[in-house]
């Protein structure tokens, strides 16, 4: 796989993902609070909920952008957005993991590292901008 398809395909990985928690905490933000990662932190807040459901949805829409135009600067973008979100996500959590059992924490840090070490990864690979050529692009150096 290219590295332009990797790129591609991790933004879209992304993007899928807000798609489908943004939908889930915007339309039904009761079955959402249940889950039990979200549900330790009272009280509930269905505005709360329903403004980062819409906040999920907006950063989807941006990485879609950026898998349809795999433009280098909307991509960076992007990947950073997403960044920014899940590592301050991960950082809160991790100072309230207290109600949760040691394997739901875990199972919690988990995933949440895995929400900062992918867009990661994809940002240092849209770093140097070879994913941004087109197939068969070599790059010209100015004459002297």
């Amino acid at each position: 796989m290219s590295g332009r398809a990797w790129l591609r395909t991790g933004l879209g990985l992304l993007a899928g993902a807000q798609v489908v928690l943004g939908l889930w905490v915007l339309l039904l933000p009761e079955l959402f609070w249940k889950w039990p990662w979200v549900s330790h932190l009272p009280p509930y807040n269905e505005h709360l909920l329903r403004d980062f459901g819409g906040a999920s949805l907006a950063l989807a829409v941006v990485l879609c952008a950026a898998v349809a135009a795999m433009e280098r600067r909307l991509v960076v973008t992007a990947l950073v957005a997403y960044l920014v979100s899940s590592v301050v996500h991960l950082l809160f959590h991790a100072r309230h993991l207290e109600p949760l059992s040691a394997a739901s924490g875990a199972g919690f840090m988990v995933l949440l590292g895995a929400a900062v070490l992918l867009p990661a990864v994809l940002l240092w690979a849209a770093a140097d901008g070879s994913a941004f050529r087109e197939p068969g692009h070599t790059a010209r150096r100015p004459a002297p």
